[in-house]
């Protein structure tokens, strides 16, 4: 039994990360050179965007298709070595990068967090708006795209009014010829915008990776990108409607379907489809009809093909490039949400979670900020929910675990699948009705563990919001006690909860007893504030115990899938180059043989065929890739299997392990070395919230005093709007306080970074 109960209860390797058997590095001139190389190609593809409402860049553009249109790929191939191919060039790039220099997951260099571009990314200019907490970086990001489209519509419509005098005014008025253009417009820059609209909501892309932007980051690009894409693809189809309804023929027009040009009738239905996903994406309706909201997103498929049929190929592959990284990525999550995982435990707390534990193979590599989107198939077949991870890789390395406030419907029936299938134990019953099936995409999040890169850690969670703070203690201190690599010393955790009963959630921590070793290492200080209780319950003395039901044990016959984005870079880049070379060997075949022989000559025809192209690309050579990975995830699986049918019983054991060791370590309490539990440094305010200017001033002053200069304090944050917000404030205000003189401060330097989705 011991034996078995190894890899739930000791640490592993972390979930396979990098060791001391990781490929030599290259050298560093290598890496600058790669580096410097991708944020040429980069720079010069969004340059080449920016510029090209101009006449000089409209003449280079019209000579480099003059130049390469007698190609095979014709014009389309033309257009899409411009403005596609750059960012699949990147991604290659990036392969070539994350494998030949893989991230030492463990050891971060401080002098990143002195760099300008860390502190740009690490610090809120805005904070309140529509926008919510900003960094810099971000608002250099959105004044750039505002820009750019106020640039590229000023310097269309000043060059509009001149195309007009040269226009045949016998069929059109000035009027309409001025909506024609401008709608026209409007278009050519919504599509240069959604190139950008796909790359932040792949998520595994090896882009997100390599700069290191955890996907409930990007989400949020995603969504101004949405906003900023649909309302111009709306003014577009607008200008349109209005010139045709002065013409009188509104309807004949929106129901004409072109051979030769654009066809209306596919562009009307793809910009409804667009029109229902942004209206159901608005944050009222998101928050109140979050499944109507979803479901509707799917209509994204609509939206990108009949977009194709609606311009044709060529003007299609203008944003083709970030199109098919999103394909590929939605081809590698499907294969990995197949899998039906195994639940070690799936146990119901008296605070209102629900606790689920997975199984998972050694090698899926994750840290303690990744998160995971779960599928209850009893509850969904559609739905998936994000969820942060609750426990750290040293904790286990054939487990993790999650845990899962019930705040809605969703979350309200898995609770009672649990409680009806305990219920049903109690009584001596089973039944399928208490079954769980669930499946499991990810893991996702930092590529680098930003909790390890401080010395100094300030952790502020709302409610639930604790439990990736969970993962990051749990890892601290199993960092510490293995004598493994681990930077931060000082550790102050504001948490804030409405009842006291939530407090138990602290119990969930795999560590909850630390050595004098550890304590000796790290200075860990709990404050937990209870906002809607002025004083302690009559039961304050159980309040920190955890009095969770046994959790079921679900055996669906496998593990966790590695078949992720963010899982072997080898067998990811091989996915990425297999469906890449398999796109452009079909669209070269259907274009020797396929459009000669059958005279294809309609724009939607061909706009198909690219389509079909880029989809067999990806499931032909990219499918038997995959299927390739799959088997070789398999072998490794079997050559390193944990018996998962045995994990109920280990988990009980467990739990009786724990509680003699516990008892035995008190009643030899003289005999055994100091230490303190978790629990003892919690310290509990009642019917008050933190008052972070003070917390984070006496934090400051406490740091800077024992290093005898500045200091550099993380700041993460996990929870609403409202707690980011004021977080992001009062780092902003300590900040600006410090360098503006305004007010003394300690020698402090806070970096704020949020971990909170709002999807």
């Amino acid at each position: 039994m011991a034996q078995e109960r190894e890899p739930l209860l000791q640490s592993g390797n972390g979930g396979g990360g990098r060791g001391k058997g990781s490929p030599a590095p290259l050298p560093s001139l290598s890496k600058t050179v790669l580096k410097v190389l991708m944020w040429a190609v980069f720079l010069t593809w969004a340059a080449a965007i920016f510029f090209y409402p101009t006449k000089p860049a409209q003449a280079a553009f019209q000579s480099w298709v003059a130049a390469t249109k007698q190609s095979l790929f014709g014009i389309t191939g033309s257009i899409f070595l411009a403005f596609s191919a750059p960012i699949l060039i990147v991604a290659a790039l990036a392969y070539v990068y994350i494998s030949a220099f893989p991230s030492d997951y463990v050891h971060v260099e401080k002098n990143k967090l002195k760099s300008l571009c860390f502190r740009l990314w690490t610090f809120p200019v805005l904070v309140d708006g529509p926008f919510g907490v900003v960094s810099a970086v971000e608002f250099i990001g959105i004044v750039l795209f505002i820009v750019y489209v106020v640039y590229s519509m000023t310097y269309y419509a000043v060059e509009s009014v001149s195309l007009i005098s040269k226009f045949d005014k016998t069929s059109f008025t000035d009027s309409e010829l001025l909506l024609y253009i401008i709608g026209l417009r409007f278009g050519s820059v919504g599509l240069f915008c959604m190139a950008f609209l796909f790359l932040p909501v792949s998520r595994g892309s090896v882009l997100l990776r390599f700069i290191d932007i955890p996907f409930e980051h990007a989400t949020r690009y995603h969504v101004w990108l949405g906003h900023l894409t649909m309302a111009l693809f709306t003014l577009h189809g607008l200008c349109y409607v209005i010139a045709w309804s002065l013409e009188g023929k509104l309807l004949e027009e929106m129901a004409e379907w072109k051979e030769i040009g654009v066809a209306n009738l596919p562009g009307v239905i793809s910009l409804a489809a667009g029109l229902l996903m942004w209206v159901t994406s608005l944050h009222p309706v998101r928050k109140r009809f979050f499944e109507l909201f979803f479901y509707t997103h799917q209509l994204y498929v609509v939206f990108v093909v009949f977009l194709a049929f609606h311009v044709g190929d060529f003007i299609f592959s203008i944003s083709a490039g970030p199109i098919f990284l999103f394909m590929l990525d939605r081809f590698l999550r499907f294969w990995q949400s197949r899998a039906k995982v195994d639940i070690i435990s799936a146990a119901c707390r008296p605070c209102g979670t629900v606790e689920l534990v997975f199984t998972k193979p050694a090698s899926l590599r994750y840290n303690a900020l990744s998160f995971i989107f779960v599928q209850v198939r009893e509850l969904s077949f559609l739905q998936w929910h994000p969820f942060s991870v609750s426990s750290s890789p040293m904790d286990g390395r054939y487990h993790m675990s999650i845990l899962i406030k019930v705040l809605g419907s969703w979350t309200e029936k898995l609770r009672g699948i649990i409680t009806d299938a305990h219920e049903q134990t109690m009584n001596g019953s089973e039944s399928e009705s208490g079954r769980i099936t669930a499946c499991v995409e990810g893991p996702y999040g930092h590529e680098s563990p930003y909790h390890l890169m401080y010395e100094n850690l300030i952790l502020v969670a709302g409610g639930i919001g604790i439990s990736p703070f969970l993962a990051i203690l749990s890892d601290i201190i199993h960092r510490i006690e293995e004598g493994k690599p681990c930077m931060p010393k000082n550790v102050l955790v504001l948490w804030s909860v409405k009842k006291s009963k939530e407090l138990s959630l602290l119990s969930a921590v795999d560590a909850q007893f630390i050595s004098s070793s550890v304590s000796d290492k790290l200075h860990l200080d709990i404050q937990a504030f209870v906002t809607q209780e002025s004083q302690p319950p009559l039961e304050d003395g159980i309040v920190g115990d955890d009095q969770k039901a046994t959790g079921m044990f679900v055996k669906n016959g496998t593990t966790m899938s590695g078949l992720v984005g963010t899982g072997d870079n080898l067998w990811a880049a091989i996915y990425f180059a297999a469906s890449t070379l398999g796109f452009v060997l079909a669209y070269a075949l259907a274009q020797a043989y396929y459009v000669p022989r059958y005279n294809v000559v309609a724009w939607w025809n061909l706009g198909l065929v690219f389509m079909l192209c880029m989809a067999a690309g990806v499931a032909l050579p990219g499918g038997l890739v995959v299927l390739l990975w799959h088997l070789s995830e398999k072998r490794k699986a079997e050559n390193d299997r944990w018996d998962a049918s045995a994990g109920m019983a280990v988990a009980a054991a467990a739990r009786e392990g724990e509680e003699a060791e516990q008892t035995t370590n008190d009643a030899a309490d003289g005999d055994a070395a100091p230490g303190v539990s978790l629990a003892a440094m919690k310290t509990t305010r009642y019917g008050c919230r933190p008052q972070f200017e003070a917390e984070f001033a006496a934090f400051a002053e406490k740091v800077s005093g024992q290093g005898g200069g500045a200091a550099d304090v993380g700041v993460l944050v996990c929870g609403p709007p409202g707690l980011q917000a004021s977080v992001a404030r009062e780092c902003r205000s300590q900040n600006l306080g410090r360098r503006g003189g305004r007010r003394r401060r300690a020698g402090a330097v806070f970096h704020f970074n949020s971990h909170s989705f709002d999807l």
